[in-house]
């Protein structure tokens, strides 16, 4: 899964000529015009986020790991969709992380690490700056006659003193920043290293934006649940579902937080399957991967199998359970000073166990072909936060083969998929494919399921898609 891009409305920009625009913007009279007869609006008071001291903090983790180095983090800028369209601006992860500026950040904000010859008083080894640009007033030709920036267009941007305040960090005009030879950016391996290595342990605030993004899935897949009869009416009854929890996650939240996955049937063994344009038909399995990313960027990362009909097959619960089992042997086996790859070994044991007990796979154990492989490729788990598939750049010491700890958010996903065509198992598993994930977080002496009210196991979730409620 990737970071999702999303639409935004059309810029009517294309709507006036070229000759037609520069025949408005030079006339002294129009601007003056334009520019004037415009009251000053109430603006309200802004406090400091919540997310304000934590994101603090980070930056002087960030700022004693590089000492004397100026360190240069930008939030991004718009990406075109197609001609005069973009997609909606969500900030690069690193920068939000250490700001806290999360669905509201400004397109072209840059962070800036700039390196004090002697500590300040309170040890600090930088100054921090966050560029933004400044809005220009209505007095001014931006305001009308910018489609990219302009208030009349966009509306209207933080003044730079909001910012501050509101972040509880320095500011300047994005006018005022220079770039340097030697910056650091996020193209340092180095760097991106630390930035991703720096959100393996959660702080509080993190796990309480985790656990709203969860809390807005199960919403989500309520959602779904409830539109199960339409999804099964439309030909492509994928796309119900997916639209259903998209709704929820723009009322909800910021966005998905990676493009869902509403695979019914065959469409379940596909494990990064995205079309989403297949039916949901009665007597299959509907296996749902999805996630909000709330206003903070925090994203769920949830899969429930729902039997669409309301009732699994003796097969297809025989399946489902083997999954189950799994996961919480997975459960079972996290805990701090645990190895991280150690939870996705304990799953994928009782994987291979069934899957050797149905004789889908040979008696005896070959190290060189690990057979139930076959159908279960992916891993178990992944650390999830700020990105649905987050730390990506640690170090894999610090990752695969990193020891647990207090904080870390991570998920539990083991999978069975049975892919139609597949002449090692009877043609009656063809299609059938299973997951179920939940989100968790380490606790002292285990793991706090941040997604244990949405039904998991095979009675539950049968109860929950007769009746509708969870």
């Amino acid at each position: 899964m990737t970071e999702t891009t999303k639409s935004t409305p059309k810029t009517h920009e294309a709507e006036i000529s070229n000759e037609a625009r520069a025949t408005l913007t030079k006339s002294d009279a129009f601007t003056a015009y334009m520019s004037s007869h415009w009251e000053n609006l109430p603006v309200s008071e802004p406090s400091e986020a919540e997310v304000a001291p934590y994101a603090a903090k980070r930056r002087a983790v960030l700022s004693a790991a590089f000492p004397g180095k100026r360190l240069v983090i930008p939030a991004g800028i718009l990406k075109q969709r197609a001609n005069d369209t973009n997609y909606v601006f969500r900030a690069n992860t690193a920068f939000s992380h250490l700001t806290g500026w999360g669905s509201d950040a400004e397109p072209g904000a840059v962070l800036v690490f700039d390196p004090i010859e002697e500590a300040a008083n309170d040890g600090a080894s930088h100054r921090v700056t966050l560029y933004s640009l400044a809005p220009a007033g209505r007095g001014s030709t931006e305001f009308f006659d910018r489609a990219d920036i302009g208030e009349f267009w966009v509306g209207p941007r933080p003044s730079l003193q909001h910012i501050s305040k509101h972040l509880g960090i320095n500011t300047a005009d994005l006018s005022e920043f220079v770039a340097g030879d030697d910056d650091l950016g996020l193209e340092d391996a180095e760097l991106s290293r630390v930035l991703a290595e720096m959100r393996l342990v959660k702080d509080e605030y993190e796990v309480r934006e985790m656990q709203a993004a969860v809390d807005a899935t199960a919403l989500g897949f309520d959602d779904v649940v409830e539109n199960l009869p339409r999804a099964i009416e439309h030909a492509r009854g994928e796309r119900i579902v997916d639209g259903v929890f998209h709704a929820r996650a723009r009322l909800e939240g910021h966005w998905v937080g990676y493009e869902t996955i509403a695979a019914s049937g065959a469409h379940a063994c596909v494990l990064h399957w995205g079309a989403n344009n297949g039916p949901v038909n009665a007597g299959d399995l509907l296996l749902l991967d999805a996630g909000v990313e709330v206003d903070s960027l925090y994203t769920a990362d949830i899969t429930r199998t729902l039997p669409v009909s309301g009732e699994f097959s003796p097969l297809q619960r025989k399946i489902y359970q083997a999954v189950y089992d799994a996961a919480e042997a997975a459960f079972a086996a996290a805990k701090p000073g645990v190895k991280f790859h150690e939870v996705h070994d304990a799953a994928l044991a009782v994987i291979e166990e069934r899957v050797r007990e149905w004789g889908l796979i040979p008696a005896e154990p070959n190290p060189d072909v690990p057979f139930h492989k076959r159908f279960m490729i992916h891993g178990t788990c992944h650390h999830l936060g700020i990105d649905v598939h987050d730390c990506a750049e640690a170090r894999r010491e610090m990752y695969y083969d990193g020891v647990l700890e207090e904080g870390m958010v991570f998920t539990i996903e083991p999978g069975l998929y049975f892919h139609p065509g597949d002449a090692t198992v009877p043609e009656e598993y063809w299609g059938i494919g299973v997951r179920i994930e939940d989100d968790v977080v380490v606790t002292k002496d285990g793991v706090r399921n941040l997604s244990a009210d949405i039904p998991r196991t095979a009675d539950a979730v049968e109860a929950w898609v007769k009746t509708g409620k969870r």
